[in-house]
């Protein structure tokens, strides 16, 4: 099963590589794909639960900075950005 997440915020394979590798840790979750020209985290399962993994996925997210589209505004955005940065740059150094 597949579920697709638009996220904002990324910018470059360093963001690409951290969230391959937060949402990789979750053994539900077979396999990710960041297409980062359409802002798109693809993640594949087996688990019966896809609803549930796509839940925890999009915490994870939210937590590294790249939330899903249209979930956050204002100064929470902000925070959101300044935390993608930094998990961008953790990414082009991994």
């Amino acid at each position: 099963m597949e579920s697709r997440i638009k996220v904002e915020n990324i910018r470059c394979g360093g963001c690409a590589n951290s969230i391959r590798k937060k949402l990789s840790e979750d053994s539900r979750i077979d396999s990710v794909e960041v297409d980062i020209e359409q802002q798109t985290v693809i993640i594949r399962t087996e688990n019966d639960d896809l609803n549930a993994v796509k839940a925890d996925a999009v915490q994870k997210l939210l937590h590294l900075g790249y939330p899903e589209k249209g979930s956050v505004e204002g100064l929470q955005a902000l925070k959101g950005k300044a935390k993608s940065v930094i998990s961008c740059a953790i990414g082009k150094v991994s």
